[in-house]
């Protein structure tokens, strides 16, 4: 599996394929652009379960997901501020709770699975 090619305006972007998975375990799928975030494709996608109440400011831990532990270890470490958001979450933390707001899509996250919550608040 790799990056999908989109064409538009003669112009050609590789598009990322996320899958994120709902907590009754239905799978919707998000094409994003690397360097959007992750929160951003899922919005633009219509897929529900990440609130983002402050609009992807890190300031409200309304868009908590899980990524799978495969892709986790190979992004960047949260910063500060998301790690102190991640404290206020509706659902506990895990080891792979990130927030999708500061996560920017890259091309080696192609295929990444993103597990949402029961709830955000």
């Amino acid at each position: 599996m790799g990056p999908r090619h989109q064409s538009g305006w003669g112009l050609c972007r590789l598009m990322i394929k996320l899958f994120f998975i709902q907590p009754d375990g239905a799978i919707r799928e998000a094409m994003a652009q690397n360097g959007q975030t992750l929160l951003s494709a899922a919005q633009e996608a219509g897929i529900e379960g990440l609130v983002a109440e402050c609009g992807g400011n890190c300031t409200c831990a309304t868009c908590h997901c899980f990524i799978e532990p495969a892709h986790a270890k190979e992004m960047f470490e949260p910063s500060e501020e998301e790690e102190a958001m991640l404290g206020f979450t509706a659902i506990p933390r895990e080891e792979h709770s990130r927030l999708a707001c500061q996560i920017v899509v890259e091309y080696f996250m192609d295929g990444l699975r993103v597990y949402l919550p029961e709830r955000q608040f």
